[in-house]
């Protein structure tokens, strides 16, 4: 999933409560990214970080309406991107915790 967030606090929070709530295995944060956007008609221009989480196709519903409770934006950015190839190792890692082992 990418997400991004206003700022590391808000990104931290998210981050550890999605891990903690096993709706992803691992969040990374890239702080510092500029967004340039359309936001109600007006071009933005805003620090954000963004947050990688690695989790399972099938908790991205509960993935979401857990970002959506906390986040501070009115439209969070929460997408979803496929893996078309992976090391095994990892992959195994990834399944094993978000299948709770």
């Amino acid at each position: 999933m990418i997400m991004t967030a206003g700022d590391r606090n808000e990104a931290r929070r998210i981050a550890e409560m999605l891990v903690s709530q096993n709706l992803a295995a691992c969040v990374q944060l890239l702080p510092g990214i500029d967004s340039i956007y359309r936001w109600k008609g007006e071009i933005n221009r805003e620090q954000e970080v963004l947050m990688l989480a690695k989790t399972h196709r099938e908790k991205f519903a509960d993935l979401e309406r857990a970002v959506r409770a906390i986040h501070s934006y009115e439209t969070p950015e929460i997408i979803a991107l496929g893996i078309e190839e992976g090391s095994e190792p990892y992959l195994q890692w990834l399944t094993n915790l978000m299948e709770g082992s």
